[in-house]
Protein backbone atom coordinates (compact mmCIF):
# COMPACT_ATOMS: atom_id res chain seq x y z
CA UNK A 1 0.00 0.00 0.00
CA UNK A 2 1.69 3.31 -0.94
CA UNK A 3 2.27 5.60 1.74
CA UNK A 4 3.47 8.18 -0.96
CA UNK A 5 3.37 11.90 -1.42
CA UNK A 6 4.31 13.58 -4.15
CA UNK A 7 5.08 17.65 -3.85
CA UNK A 8 5.80 19.90 -6.94
CA UNK A 9 6.41 23.28 -6.16
CA UNK A 10 7.43 25.99 -8.86
CA UNK A 11 10.85 26.83 -9.21
CA UNK A 12 11.13 30.14 -7.23
CA UNK A 13 13.22 29.92 -4.37
CA UNK A 14 10.26 31.80 -2.04
CA UNK A 15 8.24 28.48 -3.45
CA UNK A 16 10.92 26.01 -2.72
CA UNK A 17 11.14 26.41 0.65
CA UNK A 18 7.78 26.85 1.96
CA UNK A 19 7.16 23.43 0.43
CA UNK A 20 10.65 21.85 1.60
CA UNK A 21 8.66 22.77 5.09
CA UNK A 22 5.51 21.51 4.13
CA UNK A 23 7.65 17.57 3.30
CA UNK A 24 8.85 17.82 6.98
CA UNK A 25 5.72 18.03 8.14
CA UNK A 26 4.26 15.17 6.13
CA UNK A 27 6.77 12.94 7.42
CA UNK A 28 6.43 13.70 11.24
CA UNK A 29 3.18 12.41 10.09
CA UNK A 30 4.52 9.30 8.63
CA UNK A 31 4.23 9.68 4.58
CA UNK A 32 7.06 9.67 2.49
CA UNK A 33 7.57 12.58 0.51
CA UNK A 34 8.60 12.82 -2.86
CA UNK A 35 10.22 16.20 -3.35
CA UNK A 36 10.46 16.84 -7.82
CA UNK A 37 12.61 20.08 -8.41
CA UNK A 38 14.36 21.16 -11.58
CA UNK A 39 17.64 20.03 -10.87
CA UNK A 40 19.42 23.76 -10.90
CA UNK A 41 17.80 24.45 -7.62
CA UNK A 42 19.41 21.46 -5.78
CA UNK A 43 22.18 23.79 -3.82
CA UNK A 44 19.16 25.28 -2.54
CA UNK A 45 17.72 22.22 -0.71
CA UNK A 46 19.01 22.04 2.99
CA UNK A 47 21.36 18.71 3.75
CA UNK A 48 18.74 18.04 6.67
CA UNK A 49 16.35 17.49 3.78
CA UNK A 50 18.61 15.18 1.80
CA UNK A 51 19.25 13.35 4.79
CA UNK A 52 15.90 12.75 5.90
CA UNK A 53 14.98 8.86 6.15
CA UNK A 54 11.36 9.89 4.92
CA UNK A 55 11.77 12.81 2.37
CA UNK A 56 13.72 11.63 -0.98
CA UNK A 57 14.44 15.13 -3.05
CA UNK A 58 14.41 14.03 -6.76
CA UNK A 59 16.02 15.90 -9.70
CA UNK A 60 14.48 17.09 -13.27
CA UNK A 61 17.37 17.33 -15.62
CA UNK A 62 16.96 21.10 -16.17
CA UNK A 63 19.53 24.02 -16.74
CA UNK A 64 18.27 27.35 -15.87
CA UNK A 65 18.17 29.67 -19.04
CA UNK A 66 21.02 32.20 -20.02
CA UNK A 67 21.17 35.06 -17.81
CA UNK A 68 21.08 38.34 -20.57
CA UNK A 69 17.93 35.41 -22.41
CA UNK A 70 14.47 37.12 -23.24
CA UNK A 71 13.22 33.64 -23.69
CA UNK A 72 10.98 31.84 -21.28
CA UNK A 73 11.63 29.39 -19.16
CA UNK A 74 8.99 27.23 -20.47
CA UNK A 75 10.89 27.55 -24.27
CA UNK A 76 14.12 26.04 -22.70
CA UNK A 77 12.49 23.24 -20.75
CA UNK A 78 9.26 21.18 -21.27
CA UNK A 79 8.73 21.10 -17.30
CA UNK A 80 5.62 18.62 -18.17
CA UNK A 81 7.27 15.79 -20.33
CA UNK A 82 10.31 15.98 -17.89
CA UNK A 83 7.53 15.30 -14.92
CA UNK A 84 5.91 12.73 -17.04
CA UNK A 85 9.16 10.41 -17.43
CA UNK A 86 10.20 10.65 -13.74
CA UNK A 87 6.64 9.35 -12.95
CA UNK A 88 6.97 6.92 -15.90
CA UNK A 89 10.82 6.00 -14.84
CA UNK A 90 9.09 5.41 -10.98
CA UNK A 91 6.33 2.74 -12.37
CA UNK A 92 8.66 1.04 -14.87
CA UNK A 93 11.29 0.92 -11.49
CA UNK A 94 9.34 -1.96 -10.63
CA UNK A 95 6.78 -0.14 -8.57
CA UNK A 96 3.59 -0.22 -9.83
CA UNK A 97 1.81 1.85 -6.67
CA UNK A 98 1.50 5.30 -7.25
CA UNK A 99 1.56 7.85 -4.85
CA UNK A 100 -1.59 8.63 -2.48
CA UNK A 101 -1.66 12.27 -4.22
CA UNK A 102 0.37 15.07 -5.50
CA UNK A 103 0.38 18.33 -3.72
CA UNK A 104 0.78 20.99 -6.48
CA UNK A 105 1.80 24.33 -6.33
CA UNK A 106 -0.80 26.30 -7.75
CA UNK A 107 1.94 27.77 -10.27
CA UNK A 108 2.65 24.66 -11.60
CA UNK A 109 -0.98 24.31 -13.10
CA UNK A 110 1.20 23.25 -16.67
CA UNK A 111 1.62 20.11 -14.66
CA UNK A 112 -2.11 19.21 -13.49
CA UNK A 113 -2.74 17.43 -16.78
CA UNK A 114 0.63 15.00 -16.61
CA UNK A 115 -0.06 14.25 -13.33
CA UNK A 116 -4.12 13.38 -13.79
CA UNK A 117 -2.62 10.86 -16.76
CA UNK A 118 -1.22 8.91 -13.62
CA UNK A 119 -4.56 8.77 -12.05
CA UNK A 120 -2.43 10.94 -8.94
CA UNK A 121 -5.30 12.83 -7.05
CA UNK A 122 -4.57 16.26 -6.55
CA UNK A 123 -4.19 18.96 -3.69
CA UNK A 124 -3.44 22.64 -4.89
CA UNK A 125 -0.85 24.65 -2.18
CA UNK A 126 -0.93 28.24 -2.08
CA UNK A 127 2.47 29.35 -0.77
CA UNK A 128 0.64 32.78 -0.19
CA UNK A 129 -2.14 33.82 2.24
CA UNK A 130 -5.87 32.84 1.96
CA UNK A 131 -6.58 37.13 2.14
CA UNK A 132 -5.53 37.44 -1.28
CA UNK A 133 -7.26 35.15 -2.93
CA UNK A 134 -10.37 35.70 -1.04
CA UNK A 135 -10.49 38.79 -1.76
CA UNK A 136 -9.47 38.56 -5.99
CA UNK A 137 -12.69 35.38 -5.73
CA UNK A 138 -14.77 38.27 -4.06
CA UNK A 139 -14.09 40.88 -6.59
CA UNK A 140 -14.53 38.13 -9.34
CA UNK A 141 -18.29 37.48 -7.57
CA UNK A 142 -19.47 40.97 -6.93
CA UNK A 143 -21.43 42.79 -9.64
CA UNK A 144 -22.10 45.38 -10.48
CA UNK A 145 -18.87 46.93 -11.23
CA UNK A 146 -18.35 51.00 -11.58
CA UNK A 147 -17.41 51.85 -15.12
CA UNK A 148 -15.50 54.71 -13.86
CA UNK A 149 -15.24 54.67 -9.85
CA UNK A 150 -14.33 58.53 -8.08
CA UNK A 151 -11.86 58.48 -5.16
CA UNK A 152 -13.51 58.17 -1.95
CA UNK A 153 -15.28 55.39 -3.42
CA UNK A 154 -15.98 52.00 -1.17
CA UNK A 155 -17.43 48.88 -2.17
CA UNK A 156 -17.88 46.12 0.74
CA UNK A 157 -17.39 42.46 -0.22
CA UNK A 158 -20.32 40.08 1.13
CA UNK A 159 -18.89 36.80 3.37
CA UNK A 160 -15.45 39.51 3.91
CA UNK A 161 -14.77 41.66 6.93
CA UNK A 162 -15.95 45.05 6.67
CA UNK A 163 -12.40 46.50 7.04
CA UNK A 164 -11.74 44.73 4.06
CA UNK A 165 -14.03 46.85 1.66
CA UNK A 166 -12.71 47.66 -1.70
CA UNK A 167 -11.15 51.68 -2.22
CA UNK A 168 -10.77 53.85 -5.22
CA UNK A 169 -7.54 52.39 -5.61
CA UNK A 170 -8.16 48.58 -5.77
CA UNK A 171 -10.83 49.21 -8.42
CA UNK A 172 -8.44 50.94 -10.60
CA UNK A 173 -4.83 49.64 -9.94
CA UNK A 174 -2.77 47.82 -12.66
CA UNK A 175 0.52 46.12 -11.71
CA UNK A 176 3.28 47.56 -13.56
CA UNK A 177 5.08 45.68 -16.97
CA UNK A 178 6.99 42.79 -15.77
CA UNK A 179 10.28 43.99 -15.84
CA UNK A 180 13.05 43.01 -18.80
CA UNK A 181 14.62 39.41 -18.26
CA UNK A 182 12.33 38.28 -15.45
CA UNK A 183 11.96 34.64 -15.72
CA UNK A 184 9.37 34.49 -13.22
CA UNK A 185 11.66 34.63 -10.07
CA UNK A 186 14.03 32.26 -10.82
CA UNK A 187 17.45 32.13 -9.08
CA UNK A 188 19.18 33.23 -6.04
CA UNK A 189 16.00 35.20 -4.53
CA UNK A 190 15.90 34.44 -0.49
CA UNK A 191 12.98 32.42 0.05
CA UNK A 192 11.54 35.26 2.41
CA UNK A 193 11.84 38.04 0.30
CA UNK A 194 8.55 37.62 -1.40
CA UNK A 195 7.28 35.17 -4.17
CA UNK A 196 5.63 35.30 -7.39
CA UNK A 197 1.67 35.44 -6.03
CA UNK A 198 -0.14 32.49 -7.07
CA UNK A 199 -2.91 34.50 -6.84
CA UNK A 200 -2.27 36.43 -9.99
CA UNK A 201 -0.12 34.27 -12.65
CA UNK A 202 -0.76 33.77 -15.63
CA UNK A 203 -2.62 30.15 -16.82
CA UNK A 204 0.46 28.20 -18.33
CA UNK A 205 -0.37 26.94 -22.00
CA UNK A 206 -0.30 23.09 -20.58
CA UNK A 207 3.43 22.32 -21.46
CA UNK A 208 6.50 24.10 -20.35
CA UNK A 209 6.99 26.53 -16.57
CA UNK A 210 4.53 28.82 -16.39
CA UNK A 211 5.18 32.49 -17.13
CA UNK A 212 6.11 35.35 -15.00
CA UNK A 213 3.13 36.41 -13.06
CA UNK A 214 0.70 38.90 -14.45
CA UNK A 215 -1.78 40.91 -13.83
CA UNK A 216 -4.25 40.53 -11.30
CA UNK A 217 -7.95 39.56 -12.54
CA UNK A 218 -10.31 42.85 -13.79
CA UNK A 219 -13.17 43.53 -11.62
CA UNK A 220 -15.55 41.22 -12.89
CA UNK A 221 -13.26 38.26 -14.22
CA UNK A 222 -12.49 35.37 -12.51
CA UNK A 223 -9.14 34.52 -11.04
CA UNK A 224 -6.94 31.70 -13.05
CA UNK A 225 -6.10 29.63 -9.67
CA UNK A 226 -9.96 28.82 -9.87
CA UNK A 227 -9.92 26.84 -12.81
CA UNK A 228 -6.92 25.10 -12.07
CA UNK A 229 -7.87 24.09 -8.92
CA UNK A 230 -11.54 22.81 -9.89
CA UNK A 231 -10.06 19.14 -9.64
CA UNK A 232 -8.32 19.55 -6.34
CA UNK A 233 -9.70 17.94 -3.52
CA UNK A 234 -8.59 20.35 -1.22
CA UNK A 235 -6.56 23.96 -1.15
CA UNK A 236 -3.83 24.15 1.36
CA UNK A 237 -2.52 27.78 2.48
CA UNK A 238 0.54 28.81 3.74
CA UNK A 239 -0.99 30.70 6.64
CA UNK A 240 -3.10 30.22 9.96
CA UNK A 241 -6.37 30.81 11.62
CA UNK A 242 -4.24 33.47 14.23
CA UNK A 243 -3.79 35.63 10.88
CA UNK A 244 -6.55 35.23 8.42
CA UNK A 245 -9.46 32.44 9.84
CA UNK A 246 -12.37 34.84 8.12
CA UNK A 247 -10.33 34.79 4.70
CA UNK A 248 -10.05 30.76 5.07
CA UNK A 249 -13.56 30.19 6.05
CA UNK A 250 -14.48 31.94 3.12
CA UNK A 251 -12.77 30.33 0.69
CA UNK A 252 -14.00 26.99 1.83
CA UNK A 253 -17.43 28.56 1.82
CA UNK A 254 -16.99 29.32 -1.67
CA UNK A 255 -15.09 26.52 -3.11
CA UNK A 256 -16.80 23.83 -1.50
CA UNK A 257 -13.94 21.99 -0.56
CA UNK A 258 -11.50 21.55 2.42
CA UNK A 259 -9.63 24.95 2.59
CA UNK A 260 -6.47 24.22 5.34
CA UNK A 261 -4.17 26.75 6.70
CA UNK A 262 -1.16 24.80 7.42
CA UNK A 263 1.65 27.45 7.68
CA UNK A 264 3.32 29.90 8.31
CA UNK A 265 5.79 27.05 6.72
CA UNK A 266 9.13 28.50 8.86
CA UNK A 267 12.15 26.92 9.69
CA UNK A 268 11.70 25.69 13.19
CA UNK A 269 14.24 26.87 14.57
CA UNK A 270 11.87 30.42 13.93
CA UNK A 271 9.27 29.05 16.58
CA UNK A 272 12.05 27.62 18.61
CA UNK A 273 13.26 30.95 19.58
CA UNK A 274 10.56 33.35 19.74
CA UNK A 275 11.90 35.38 22.74
CA UNK A 276 16.06 35.32 21.44
CA UNK A 277 17.47 36.46 18.22
CA UNK A 278 17.54 34.33 15.36
CA UNK A 279 20.60 33.32 13.32
CA UNK A 280 20.01 32.86 9.67
CA UNK A 281 23.96 31.04 9.40
CA UNK A 282 21.92 28.23 11.21
CA UNK A 283 19.51 27.88 8.90
CA UNK A 284 20.37 28.57 5.05
CA UNK A 285 24.13 29.46 4.17
CA UNK A 286 25.62 30.12 1.22
CA UNK A 287 23.73 33.93 0.24
CA UNK A 288 25.93 36.41 -1.75
CA UNK A 289 26.67 39.64 0.06
CA UNK A 290 28.73 42.52 0.68
CA UNK A 291 28.25 42.23 4.70
CA UNK A 292 28.54 39.54 6.80
CA UNK A 293 26.06 38.42 9.29
CA UNK A 294 28.06 39.24 12.14
CA UNK A 295 28.56 42.30 11.29
CA UNK A 296 24.91 43.50 10.63
CA UNK A 297 24.78 41.79 14.54
CA UNK A 298 27.52 43.74 15.51
CA UNK A 299 26.11 47.01 13.92
CA UNK A 300 22.73 46.17 15.40
CA UNK A 301 23.72 45.98 18.64
CA UNK A 302 25.06 49.05 18.70
CA UNK A 303 21.98 50.83 18.12
CA UNK A 304 19.31 51.84 21.06
CA UNK A 305 16.38 49.68 21.69
CA UNK A 306 13.31 50.02 19.33
CA UNK A 307 15.39 52.86 16.97
CA UNK A 308 16.09 50.79 13.59
CA UNK A 309 14.17 51.08 10.45
CA UNK A 310 14.47 47.88 8.53
CA UNK A 311 13.70 48.63 4.44
CA UNK A 312 13.87 45.77 1.57
CA UNK A 313 11.60 45.12 -1.06
CA UNK A 314 13.03 41.57 -1.94
CA UNK A 315 14.93 40.79 -4.89
CA UNK A 316 11.77 40.40 -7.43
CA UNK A 317 9.97 43.38 -7.15
CA UNK A 318 11.29 47.01 -7.06
CA UNK A 319 9.90 50.61 -6.60
CA UNK A 320 10.71 52.80 -9.93
CA UNK A 321 14.11 53.97 -10.30
CA UNK A 322 12.75 57.61 -8.77
CA UNK A 323 11.00 56.22 -5.89
CA UNK A 324 14.53 54.57 -5.61
CA UNK A 325 16.70 58.14 -5.58
CA UNK A 326 13.59 59.79 -3.06
CA UNK A 327 14.10 56.62 -0.48
CA UNK A 328 17.41 57.90 -0.94
CA UNK A 329 16.96 61.23 0.16
CA UNK A 330 14.71 60.25 3.01
CA UNK A 331 16.38 57.80 4.72
CA UNK A 332 19.51 60.62 4.83
CA UNK A 333 16.97 63.04 6.18
CA UNK A 334 14.84 61.10 8.28
CA UNK A 335 17.65 61.37 11.27
CA UNK A 336 17.20 57.46 11.80
CA UNK A 337 18.83 54.63 12.34
CA UNK A 338 18.19 52.28 9.34
CA UNK A 339 19.35 49.08 6.95
CA UNK A 340 18.43 49.16 3.60
CA UNK A 341 18.41 45.86 1.78
CA UNK A 342 19.51 47.33 -1.96
CA UNK A 343 18.87 43.62 -3.89
CA UNK A 344 21.44 42.32 -6.68
CA UNK A 345 19.21 42.16 -10.36
CA UNK A 346 17.29 44.64 -9.04
CA UNK A 347 14.52 45.37 -11.38
CA UNK A 348 13.50 49.16 -10.39
CA UNK A 349 16.73 50.49 -12.53
CA UNK A 350 19.42 52.92 -11.62
CA UNK A 351 19.06 57.58 -11.99
CA UNK A 352 22.14 58.59 -13.74
CA UNK A 353 24.27 56.35 -15.61
CA UNK A 354 23.46 52.66 -16.10
CA UNK A 355 24.75 51.32 -13.20
CA UNK A 356 23.39 53.29 -10.18
CA UNK A 357 25.75 56.21 -10.31
CA UNK A 358 27.45 58.71 -13.08
CA UNK A 359 27.65 57.66 -16.75
CA UNK A 360 30.77 55.68 -16.57
CA UNK A 361 30.47 53.75 -13.13
CA UNK A 362 31.84 50.17 -13.52
CA UNK A 363 29.05 47.58 -13.27
CA UNK A 364 28.71 45.82 -9.75
CA UNK A 365 28.35 48.01 -7.57
CA UNK A 366 30.49 48.62 -4.24
CA UNK A 367 33.59 46.41 -3.74
CA UNK A 368 33.10 43.33 -2.55
CA UNK A 369 29.43 43.52 -3.25
CA UNK A 370 27.87 40.85 -6.37
CA UNK A 371 28.03 42.25 -9.78
CA UNK A 372 24.75 43.07 -11.77
CA UNK A 373 22.94 46.15 -13.46
CA UNK A 374 21.30 47.86 -10.16
CA UNK A 375 20.20 50.66 -8.32
CA UNK A 376 22.65 51.60 -5.27
CA UNK A 377 22.13 54.66 -3.76
CA UNK A 378 25.89 56.19 -4.15
CA UNK A 379 27.61 58.68 -1.84
CA UNK A 380 24.81 57.51 0.77
CA UNK A 381 26.97 55.31 3.01
CA UNK A 382 29.55 57.86 3.39
CA UNK A 383 27.08 60.81 4.18
CA UNK A 384 24.87 59.08 6.92
CA UNK A 385 27.87 57.33 8.25
CA UNK A 386 27.29 54.68 11.46
CA UNK A 387 23.60 55.46 11.57
CA UNK A 388 22.79 53.45 8.32
CA UNK A 389 23.98 50.25 7.05
CA UNK A 390 23.34 49.18 3.33
CA UNK A 391 23.72 45.83 2.25
CA UNK A 392 23.80 44.78 -1.27
CA UNK A 393 22.74 41.25 -2.00
CA UNK A 394 21.43 38.68 0.38
CA UNK A 395 20.11 40.07 4.28
CA UNK A 396 19.73 38.27 7.40
CA UNK A 397 16.25 38.98 7.62
CA UNK A 398 15.36 36.92 10.27
CA UNK A 399 18.31 38.21 12.65
CA UNK A 400 17.19 41.80 11.60
CA UNK A 401 13.42 41.61 12.43
CA UNK A 402 14.15 39.15 15.81
CA UNK A 403 16.58 42.00 17.19
CA UNK A 404 15.48 44.37 19.50
CA UNK A 405 16.67 47.47 18.36
CA UNK A 406 14.50 46.92 15.17
CA UNK A 407 11.26 49.31 15.63
CA UNK A 408 9.86 48.87 11.70
CA UNK A 409 9.76 47.07 8.82
CA UNK A 410 9.08 49.47 5.41
CA UNK A 411 8.10 46.32 3.34
CA UNK A 412 6.55 45.92 -0.28
CA UNK A 413 4.26 43.01 1.63
CA UNK A 414 5.46 40.15 -0.09
CA UNK A 415 4.24 37.34 2.08
CA UNK A 416 6.95 35.37 3.35
CA UNK A 417 8.22 38.82 4.70
CA UNK A 418 4.53 39.72 5.93
CA UNK A 419 4.88 36.51 8.19
CA UNK A 420 7.78 37.00 9.16
CA UNK A 421 7.34 40.09 10.47
CA UNK A 422 4.13 39.37 12.55
CA UNK A 423 5.82 36.66 13.86
CA UNK A 424 8.66 38.64 15.87
CA UNK A 425 6.01 41.89 16.63
CA UNK A 426 7.10 44.34 14.16
CA UNK A 427 5.05 47.15 12.74
CA UNK A 428 5.19 47.87 9.01
CA UNK A 429 5.30 50.34 6.28
CA UNK A 430 3.55 48.85 3.33
CA UNK A 431 4.78 49.72 -0.14
CA UNK A 432 2.93 47.35 -2.17
CA UNK A 433 3.98 46.97 -5.86
CA UNK A 434 2.43 44.50 -7.93
CA UNK A 435 0.07 40.93 -7.09
CA UNK A 436 -0.74 39.80 -3.96
CA UNK A 437 1.37 42.62 -2.03
CA UNK A 438 -1.95 44.16 -2.51
CA UNK A 439 -4.22 42.69 -0.34
CA UNK A 440 -1.14 41.79 1.68
CA UNK A 441 -1.02 45.26 2.54
CA UNK A 442 -4.24 45.51 3.28
CA UNK A 443 -4.58 42.71 5.42
CA UNK A 444 -1.60 44.54 7.73
CA UNK A 445 -3.00 48.11 7.62
CA UNK A 446 -6.65 47.27 7.96
CA UNK A 447 -7.54 44.24 9.00
CA UNK A 448 -4.66 43.04 11.55
CA UNK A 449 -3.87 46.88 12.02
CA UNK A 450 0.06 46.44 12.64
CA UNK A 451 1.34 48.26 10.23
CA UNK A 452 0.36 51.74 8.01
CA UNK A 453 0.56 52.56 4.23
CA UNK A 454 2.88 54.65 2.54
CA UNK A 455 0.67 56.84 0.87
CA UNK A 456 -3.04 57.10 0.74
CA UNK A 457 -5.22 55.36 -1.34
CA UNK A 458 -4.63 56.70 -4.70
CA UNK A 459 -1.56 54.30 -5.69
CA UNK A 460 -1.19 55.28 -9.45
CA UNK A 461 0.86 58.40 -7.77
CA UNK A 462 4.86 57.90 -7.62
CA UNK A 463 6.09 57.58 -3.86
CA UNK A 464 7.52 60.99 -2.82
CA UNK A 465 10.80 61.73 -0.12
CA UNK A 466 7.59 63.58 2.04
CA UNK A 467 5.29 59.93 1.44
CA UNK A 468 8.21 58.02 2.77
CA UNK A 469 9.16 61.01 5.76
CA UNK A 470 5.81 60.60 7.04
CA UNK A 471 5.69 57.03 6.90
CA UNK A 472 8.72 56.56 9.05
CA UNK A 473 7.24 59.43 11.48
CA UNK A 474 3.94 58.38 11.76
CA UNK A 475 5.05 54.80 12.48
CA UNK A 476 7.72 55.20 14.80
CA UNK A 477 4.78 57.47 17.09
CA UNK A 478 1.74 55.22 16.75
CA UNK A 479 1.95 53.70 20.04
CA UNK A 480 -1.19 51.65 19.05
CA UNK A 481 0.11 50.11 15.89
CA UNK A 482 3.14 49.17 17.49
CA UNK A 483 1.47 47.64 20.73
CA UNK A 484 -1.29 45.21 17.98
CA UNK A 485 1.99 43.98 16.60
CA UNK A 486 3.35 43.18 19.98
CA UNK A 487 -0.01 41.96 21.29
CA UNK A 488 -0.33 39.56 17.90
CA UNK A 489 3.32 38.29 18.13
CA UNK A 490 2.27 36.39 21.51
CA UNK A 491 -0.07 34.28 19.49
CA UNK A 492 3.19 32.63 17.92
CA UNK A 493 4.51 32.24 21.23
CA UNK A 494 4.16 29.14 21.49
CA UNK A 495 5.50 28.32 18.74
CA UNK A 496 4.07 26.65 15.29
CA UNK A 497 0.28 27.42 15.02
CA UNK A 498 -1.68 24.74 16.76
CA UNK A 499 -4.77 25.68 14.27
CA UNK A 500 -1.83 25.03 11.66
CA UNK A 501 -1.34 21.91 13.02
CA UNK A 502 -5.11 20.62 13.33
CA UNK A 503 -5.03 21.51 9.69
CA UNK A 504 -1.76 19.15 9.21
CA UNK A 505 -3.65 16.25 11.34
CA UNK A 506 -6.67 16.54 9.00
CA UNK A 507 -4.86 16.66 5.86
CA UNK A 508 -3.48 13.41 7.09
CA UNK A 509 -6.36 11.77 7.68
CA UNK A 510 -8.47 13.15 4.40
CA UNK A 511 -5.19 11.92 2.38
CA UNK A 512 -5.61 8.40 4.55
CA UNK A 513 -9.42 8.76 3.57
CA UNK A 514 -8.26 9.31 0.36
CA UNK A 515 -5.95 6.20 -0.14
CA UNK A 516 -8.28 3.69 1.43
CA UNK A 517 -11.43 4.72 -0.69
CA UNK A 518 -8.94 4.31 -3.65
CA UNK A 519 -7.64 0.61 -2.58
CA UNK A 520 -11.93 -0.25 -2.37
CA UNK A 521 -12.81 1.11 -5.36
CA UNK A 522 -9.42 -0.76 -7.13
Amino acid sequence: MSNEILIVPFFGQGHLFPCSELCKHLALRNFQVILVIPSFLSSSISPSLHHHPLIKVSELPTLPPPADSDEPLHHHHDISQLLSDFLLSQSNGGSSISPICAIVDVMMSSTIETIQKFQIPIISFFTSGACSAAMEYALWKIQPIPDNPTPGLTIALPGLPQDMSLTFSDLTHRDPPPPPHDHGGRGHQPPHHGSPPPAHHQRGSGAGFPPPPGPPPKPGHRPPWVSDTENSLAILMNTCDDLERPFIDYLTNQMGKPVWGVGPLLPKQYWHSTDSTLHDHEIRTGRKSNVSEDEVSEWLDKKPRGSVIYVSFGSEVSPKAEELAELAVALEESNKPFIWVVQSDNHGGPPGGPHGGPPGRPPGGPPGGPGGNEYFPDGLADRVGERGLIIKGWAPQLLILSHLSTAGFLTHCGWNSTVEAIGRGVAMLAWPIRGDQIYNAKLVTRHLKVGLMIQDDDRSKPVTKNDILCGITNLMADDETRKRATSLRTAFDHGFPTSSLASLDALRDFVNQTRNVGNRSS
